[in-house]
């Protein structure tokens, strides 16, 4: 009967130091995982877009137009010459 003190002190410790590394993976490691995948998903973004202005700018160059097929039909793009009077 000495030993159930004891073991009941053991057992309330570990829910507690369990607890503690829930409140913690909550508070401090759940959200620099989540901003870190937002930086990373933002960046991602920003570099898309500017791999796509860069390839059909060049398109442009190359062949004078570019097609970018949008649903079933297709916007053209060409580079306009203006005529200075």
């Amino acid at each position: 009967m000495a030993d159930k003190p004891r073991v009941t002190i053991a057992i309330l410790t570990i829910i507690v130091i369990i607890l503690a590394l829930v409140v913690v993976y909550a508070f401090l490691v759940q959200p620099a995982i989540s901003s870190y995948i937002s930086s990373k998903q933002i960046s991602a973004y920003n570099q898309g877009q500017a791999d796509l202005l860069n390839t059909i700018l060049l398109q442009i160059q190359q062949a004078g137009y570019v097609g970018i097929p949008i649903g079933n039909q297709t916007l053209i793009l060409a580079p306009v010459q203006t005529q200075q009077p």
